[in-house]
């Protein structure tokens, strides 16, 4: 393709470096001939889905005319998700993972001329939408490594940068934010969302609030009705293990989710996705049995890790980063090596980390003892 063919892209588009996501086991297999693999790089339940789901699946594929378009309003869900919070229907907007509701935003907000205001090592795909719409990044440097949070958001940092740059349309949140873990305290929050005009869209990004430690879950829907300004947004993709078939949704104002709708792609939600999430929702037990094995092995983990000298990041998401110290690049490839696929964090300015997600007490056992021959190479 000669370089004329791109002579009308975006210019932020071209200048971007694609989104490269956890490698699947059967890349890794093919690459290294390696068998048994595991995955630990993308923060998937590894439960799956439920027992409920999977047998609603299953008969819905033999009943279904899936030959038939979607509901493209996904009225049933919307009207569960509803329920469970509480909100009128005409607020929720369904997204094709949480993700999608990013680019929603980004979709409407930004562009030339305007900015949005992030964190140093938060969610890639905050940086993506931004370059890839034309517009400004404000990227606000993150807490020093000897915080009691390290690398997370620096909230009062943010406020002031708001102020600083009046082009500013859009401030991404993430709590606990990826890739790091940490956790912001409510308090935080809500000063910072006392302090953005009224004009100036939060985005909070929730996708892993089912980990929190319920004494640290912040009363975001509460706040819905104070900040109109204010969007929340979470997945199906995490504690609810449907990160397969690609379902999120974000709770706002009316007016907020009016717009957001006219950007969204029709059904972009697929019928099968639709019924999954709508039985997921109704099986919270299983939800907390997810959050509980997160929680026993996380703290498990971390503590194996630091019996190894590593340092591992407070976390309350459903990964640990660790800090080798060192550049991680060589470990990364040892433990591909050993079958065990986990994230590294060059990418976001962390090269002496990787990300682990949390797996099974099995995948976890198979992850440490990877990690012991390597670091012992």
């Amino acid at each position: 393709m000669s370089d004329q063919t791109l002579n009308h892209a975006a210019r932020g588009v071209l200048s971007l470096e694609a989104y490269s996501p956890g490698m699947p086991i059967d890349e890794l297999q093919r690459r290294l001939g390696v068998s048994n693999a595991i995955k630990l790089a993308s923060n998937e339940n590894p439960l799956g889905p439920s027992a409920r789901v999977r047998a609603a699946l299953a008969a819905a594929v033999a009943r279904e005319n899936i030959a038939l378009y979607p509901d493209g309003s996904g009225h049933r869900l919307k009207k569960k998700i509803a329920a469970l919070h509480d909100i009128a229907i005409e607020r929720i907007t369904l997204g094709n993972g949480s993700n999608d509701i990013i680019e929603l935003l980004g979709r409407v907000f930004l562009g030339p001329g305007r900015a949005a205001l992030y964190s140093a090592h938060a969610f890639a795909v905050y940086s993506i939408i931004t370059q890839a719409q034309d517009a400004r990044a404000v990227v606000v440097p993150a807490r020093p490594a000897g915080d009691a949070q390290p690398y997370g958001h620096d909230l009062p940092a943010m406020a002031a940068a708001l102020k600083a740059h009046a082009d500013v349309a859009l401030v991404f949140i993430a709590n606990p934010n990826n890739p790091t873990g940490t956790v912001l305290a409510p308090a935080e929050i809500e000063a910072f969302l006392d302090q953005a005009p009224a004009d100036v869209i939060v985005a909070l990004d929730e996708a892993y609030f089912e980990y929190l430690d319920p004494a640290l879950r912040p009363p975001t829907r509460a706040w819905l009705e104070r900040y109109p300004n204010l969007i929340v947004f979470r997945t199906f993709s995490k504690a609810y293990g449907l990160a397969g078939l690609r379902v999120g949704y974000s709770l706002s104002s009316a007016a907020l989710a009016d717009v957001l709708n006219r950007v969204r792609q029709p059904f972009n939600n697929n019928s099968l996705a639709l019924l999954a999430a709508e039985v997921a929702l109704d099986d919270q037990d299983y939800v907390a049995r997810s959050v509980d094995l997160n929680t026993r092995e996380r703290a498990r983990l971390t503590r194996e890790l630091g019996k190894r000298g590593l340092r591992v990041l407070p976390s309350q998401a459903n990964f640990v980063a660790i800090d080798f110290g060192r550049d991680a690049k060589p470990i990364h490839q040892g433990l591909l090596e050993q079958g065990v696929i986990v994230r590294p964090l060059a990418s976001y300015e962390m090269p002496t980390f990787l990300r682990v997600s949390i797996g099974t007490e099995a995948e976890n056992e198979r992850f440490l003892e990877a990690l012991g021959k390597v670091l012992a190479a």
